[in-house]
């Protein structure tokens, strides 16, 4: 398997100078074809990139099934084989792609889990006020569901990036792609209580004098904390929901999409490269649908 070394070293250096991905999808990307070295290796199949046929791939991606893999960890691991062998077809390594026709699973989609705003409510009230990581955290979770921020931009949200006159927040997203997002007066209020009564009187360390939420040691808090945060609310308020801080975000959208939002706007707000992203938040409740043709159609 010598040769496979190095091709995989010129396909990560082709994703890192080419293709500019983070260092993480790089290594996503090493990961899923070495998974299709370790399939070669324990079929005795001695073949070289090159002499690999489309029906030995999708010997590959039968077992990588039969393994028990996810259909989501499936259409990863073809979508990385896939950018393999088109790098090999850039370099004249390969004559034809045997890749090209490979199909994906079909993925099944998971409605995400959401809370109304009564939940979220529920949850805000079990808020502790006369502790200072309760301001922070009325603060924090204002923030997130009033803009419908992924957790790693809430953890890393700066002052500089709050527009309190415009009503505006400055997001840097997945591939350090900006956006804007309209934040809402409770948020900013719920930010500046914290700002002026609790975060005043933490000394910020190295690097966090602009973070906006931080821990009592003067660091940004952490994603792992915020998770702690939500989840221990939820129970206090009794609602029994699988809750992660991409509820909050869910939530957002939801709301959005089912008071009738245009689907685009409401993509541009969360930063998704694609509609079809987004369209998954379209999953409106049946009897709510049912009533709208009632309300609405016709013939109804």
């Amino acid at each position: 398997m010598a040769n496979w070394e190095s091709y995989i070293k010129g396909f990560k250096m082709y994703l890192q100078l080419e293709k500019s991905l983070s260092a993480n999808s790089i290594e996503a990307y090493i990961r899923d074809i070495n998974k299709l070295v370790q399939f070669l290796e324990i079929k005795n199949i001695s073949a070289q990139p090159h002499e690999i046929k489309l029906a030995t791939l999708r010997e590959f991606l039968r077992w990588i099934t039969e393994l028990g893999m996810s259909t989501t960890s499936q259409a990863r691991i073809l979508s990385g084989t896939k950018a393999f062998y088109k790098y090999l077809l850039l370099e004249d390594i390969i004559p034809t792609n045997p890749a090209e026709l490979l199909e994906s699973p079909k993925l099944k989609r998971k409605l995400p889990e959401v809370l109304s705003v009564y939940e979220i409510d529920a949850m805000l009230a079990q808020i502790d006020h006369s502790k200072p990581e309760g301001m922070r955290n009325k603060a924090l979770i204002e923030t997130m569901f009033s803009c419908g921020l992924r957790v790693s931009e809430a953890v890393k949200l700066k002052f500089t990036d709050v527009s309190f006159s415009d009503e505006f927040v400055r997001i840097l997203g997945k591939g350090n792609k900006e956006r804007l997002v309209p934040i809402g007066k409770t948020a900013l209020k719920a930010i500046e209580i914290y700002k002026t009564t609790v975060r005043v009187h933490i000394a910020p360390k190295a690097g966090h004098s602009d973070t906006v939420f931080l821990n009592a040691r003067g660091s940004g808090i952490s994603r792992v904390m915020v998770f702690y945060i939500l989840k221990d609310l939820a129970k206090r308020a009794g609602i029994n929901k699988t809750i992660s801080p991409h509820t909050l975000r869910h939530s957002f959208a939801t709301c959005l999409v089912e008071a009738g939002a245009d689907l685009r706007a409401v993509q541009q707000m969360l930063g998704h490269e694609s509609i079809t992203t987004t369209e998954i938040y379209t999953h409106l409740d049946r009897e709510y649908l049912h009533d709208v043709i009632v309300q609405f159609h016709p013939r109804s």
